[in-house]
């Protein structure tokens, strides 16, 4: 240590600063112990390959908290993180050292040994050659070692989390237990003083300590406590492992060993070339380790065969959220925006946290005003007196907010917590700081289209009509097909058209990582895309996969990757005989042809593979659907389903060009084109409103045949499966189902199915099968049971008649889907069970019936309303309409003269 002036010199010795990772009273000590010394040269725990990014720390671009990133060459995903906060005592002591033209170097094991050696680790653990790739992605230190500060539990298991993170300096560690002095030697330290918070510990000697005469107190009486605690865990270790476990502790121990040794060997060369004074900052484990006298020789031989890889190192941006503990992060704290404030803060932290607290609850429309923080300082301070502190901590500024501003609710706590006490804040690094060619594409893609990352999670809404929108909804599917998470999709609350897409953004530090990943792809976001997805086609295992990726293809707009995809969709779909692959792929496929219209994207070649895939379908579904077990039947079930609203889709898609080529201008309004009730649901409309097709329209492999046609086709397919014999009665329930909501099927007919399946001769199974078929699967089937009293009448008596003994196998199947149902429509069937069949009227006829049901549609309240639902679809008044009379003006074509002033004001004229 140096002398009581506190300046090192020759003879003196380094001068050793052991610090606690991200303590802003470390911190702060550091930066005093500096300016007192003022040393030729400070060394720093990190790896030394960063020395060269040195000078960026100094960058006016440069805002912590950011993090060294170092990576294999040849394998991205292995990497490690070496993260900076504001607060972090070495990241004072880099800026220190720069500010005052002081040579500045890292000093710890070099970053192409700490990833091979847990690269070597990995190996040998799992018995693998290291080909197989099972941790790519996760950062060197899943299972870091634990600075001052770094709490959990004694013999705890490293965390094998993709993102777990090694603290600066840190070894990668195999999975296993370490000694307790070494997991938490603040613990330790705190339990010795009566503590039993190793945090409150430390705030109240370190971060609540007032600045003393000698700035290096601090660091000797820390030096001091770790020293006497590497003799205990050196004495524990000289037993050797208990037998229950602690299989990671020689190891452990070996890796400090090493990485210790490389640290005396840096020092002994830095006091060489600077003889006058060296600084030394590390975590305050190693400086008793740094004191210790040891020969070169005994050094150099524990790193002799040390295995060594190819890096590249990087500044990138980190979080506070990332340096929390929660996060997995092995040196973390639990309240990195808490620490922040202290490191900044000139004076009365405490006021001026519970004033920021004050202004986000505001924010959020609680009311808080200046009383609410006096009185809360008032409580916090109080509290410290009470229980024997200094200055209030976190703990009581935090029990003060609970008390005073949320009253007594953790709820708004819980967001005092997120937003402030750990933080969203995002660090910035210059664009001078080194990064792989798809990296600096993607940043300028950012940049141009206004799409800043954020660590706070926020809702994006496009509109694909949009230039700008629509090109940053390509740039978030290219980012998900390269791995790239930034975006998530998420339900739109807006709009459910096809022009309309919700996004989930969050940026994480780790997406750095998956960028180096995805630059094997590519220079460019678009380049690297292409590639990708021609590989995964050429990879795809099944059908489906490679639909589904037909799909994001035309979503991430990649026009030259399609080609590929659709050679191998033609290959793969004419090689499966599979019914189920080619039912499973089809939607997928048939989803696609819908983004051409906004995205201008030719879906010709995507159309004639669909329209084979639907024929080869409806060929293939009626045998596929025989003699199938209870699973593969439910299975089924939905593959009808899907192709269903598939074939609905590509008739859709089909009709719209057609109309688009035949139909004037104003075709939305005209009778001749507009589509009825009928077409809209899905069945054949008249042949004198169908357009013939026109030249890019979709047809299946006859040219004759149109998307009237492939629906006609379809419906032949459920008529078959309806009737069939041998086909499963979920099956044939759900076929019969579809052509009644089709209007292929009158109501007599399937009431008569329905009889047919619920007669005394079907098996009571087959028969629940039937019914779950056929008003199950949360398909509105509950409605129509409410408003069709013949098949309500007919599920009632032949529940009744079931067998006793047979009553217990169908019982869980009926109330399976009973229970799908909406609460209203489970209770108005009850009541309807209960009053009996014809036991109710609608209130034309003046029964007590439930209101609004009657035996036979009301075509008087019908005709009162259907002037407004023509307006809302955009269709013509009815020439010539009875037009009853409404609620009050004059009838004009079917509706009153107000309505239509009231439309004529709005715009909208008919």
């Amino acid at each position: 240590m140096a002398g009581t002036d506190g300046k090192a010199g020759p003879g003196r010795g380094p001068l050793l600063l052991g610090v606690r990772h991200h303590g802003p009273g470390s911190a702060r000590a550091v930066q005093a112990a500096l300016a007192a010394a003022r040393p030729r040269v400070v060394l720093i725990e990190g790896p030394p390959e960063a020395d060269a990014l040195v000078p960026l720390a100094a960058h006016e671009d440069m805002r912590p908290p950011v993090a060294l990133l170092a990576h294999a060459v040849d394998e991205p995903g292995r990497s490690a993180f070496w993260p900076f906060a504001e607060f972090s005592p070495e990241w004072v002591a880099l800026r220190w050292a720069v500010d005052h033209g002081v040579p500045v170097r890292f000093f710890d094991l070099p970053a192409a040994h700490t990833l091979a050696l847990r690269e070597h680790e990995e190996e040998a653990e799992h018995g693998t050659d290291g080909g197989q790739g099972e941790t790519t992605g996760r950062p060197a230190g899943a299972g870091p070692e634990p600075e001052p500060g770094a709490k959990a539990e004694p013999g705890a298991k490293a965390e094998p989390e993709p993102e777990a993170e090694a603290e600066p300096g840190a070894m990668p560690s195999a999975a296993g237990t370490r000694p307790a002095v070494r997991t938490d030697p603040l613990a330790v330290l705190a339990g010795a003083a009566g503590y039993d918070d190793p945090e409150r510990w430390w705030e109240d000697v370190v971060e609540h300590r007032g600045a003393g005469e000698d700035p290096l107190a601090p660091f000797s009486a820390l030096e001091e406590a770790m020293g006497a605690l590497r003799e205990t865990e050196g004495t524990e270790g000289a037993k050797g492992p208990e037998p229950h476990g602690e299989p990671g502790a020689a190891d452990e121990h070996g890796r400090d060993l090493v990485r210790e040794a490389y640290m005396r060997l840096q020092v002994r060369a830095a006091q060489r070339e600077f003889p006058e004074g060296v600084a030394v900052v590390c975590g305050a484990w190693h400086v008793p380790a740094l004191r210790r006298k040891s020969t070169v020789a005994a050094d150099r031989a524990l790193l002799k065969g040390l295995p060594k890889i190819k890096v590249d190192l990087t500044w990138v941006p980190w979080t506070n959220r990332r340096l929390s503990r929660s996060s997995g992060y092995g040196a973390g704290i639990d309240s990195p925006g808490w620490y922040g404030h202290l490191f900044g803060a000139a004076d009365r932290p405490v006021e001026r946290w519970l004033t920021k607290v004050a202004g986000l609850l505001r924010e959020e429309d609680r009311i808080v005003s200046s009383a609410h923080v006096i009185e809360a300082v008032r409580l916090a301070e109080t509290l410290a007196v009470m229980r024997g502190r200094p200055l209030p901590g976190l703990s009581e500024t935090t029990d003060a907010v609970r008390a005073v501003m949320c009253e007594g609710s953790d709820v708004p706590l819980a967001l005092v917590h997120d937003r402030l006490v750990v933080g969203d804040v995002l660090g910035e690094v210059p664009e001078e700081a080194p990064a792989v060619p798809l990296q600096r594409d993607l940043t300028r893609i950012q940049r141009r289209l206004r799409l800043k990352p954020e660590a706070l999670e926020r809702e994006l809404e496009l509109d694909l009509r949009k230039e700008t929108d629509a090109e940053r909804g390509r740039l978030l599917h290219r980012l998900r097909l390269l791995g790239i998470g930034w975006g998530e999709p998420a339900a739109s609350r807006t709009g459910t058209g096809t022009f309309r897409e919700t996004w989930r953004l969050r940026w994480e530090p780790e997406l750095s990582v998956r960028v180096a990943e995805a630059g094997v792809w590519g220079t460019t976001v678009l380049g690297a895309a292409t590639a990708k997805a021609e590989a995964d086609a050429v990879a795809a295992q099944h059908l489906a996969e490679v639909t589904a990726l037909a799909e994001r293809c035309l979503l991430a707009e990649l026009p030259d990757a399609l080609p590929v995809v659709m050679r191998v969709l033609a290959d793969r779909a004419a090689l499966d005989a599979d019914v189920g692959h080619l039912a499973q792929a089809l939607p997928a496929l048939v989803r696609s042809l819908r983004y051409g219209d906004v995205r201008g994207t030719d879906t010709g070649a995507l159309a004639e593979v669909a329209a084979g895939l639907a024929e080869r379908v409806f060929v293939g579904l009626p045998p596929a659907c025989a003699a199938l077990d209870a699973d593969g039947a439910e299975e089924m079930r939905r593959h009808v389903d899907a192709v269903n609203g598939a074939v609905g889709l590509l008739a859709d898609t089909a009709d719209a060009p057609a109309d688009a080529a035949h139909a004037p201008a104003d075709a939305a309004h005209a009778p001749a084109s507009a589509p009825g009730p009928a077409s809209a649901s899905g069945s054949a409309p008249d042949a004198g409103s169908v357009p013939a097709p026109g030249p890019a329209s979709v047809s299946a492999p006859d040219p004759a045949s149109g998307p009237g046609d492939l629906r006609a086709r379809w419906r032949r397919v459920l008529r078959v499966l309806s009737v069939r014999g041998t086909v499963p009665g979920v099956i044939r329930g759900r076929s019969v189902r579809l052509l009644l909501d089709d209007g292929e099927l009158p109501a007599d007919e399937a009431a008569r199915l329905m009889g047919l399946a619920l007669s005394p001769g079907t098996p009571p199974a087959d028969a629940a099968a039937w019914i779950e078929g056929f008003v199950g699967g949360g398909s509105g089937g509950g409605m129509l049971l409410v408003h069709d009293e013949r098949l309500l009448g007919l599920v009632d008596a032949w529940l009744t008649g079931v067998p006793a003994e047979a009553f217990t196998d169908v019982l869980p199947l009926l109330r399976r889907t009973f229970s799908a149902y909406e609460p209203g429509v489970r209770r108005t069937l009850g009541e309807l069970v209960r009053r009996g069949p014809g036991a109710r009227g609608g209130t034309a006829a003046g029964g007590t019936g439930l209101p609004g049901f009657a035996p036979e549609p009301d075509t008087a309240r019908a005709d009162a309303v259907e002037p407004v639902v023509r307006l809302l679809l955009g269709l013509p008044a009815r020439e010539g309409a009875s037009g009853r009379p409404g609620p009050a003006g004059s009838r004009t074509g079917g509706r009153t003269r107000q309505d239509t002033d009231d439309n004529d004001l709005a715009g909208v004229r008919v």
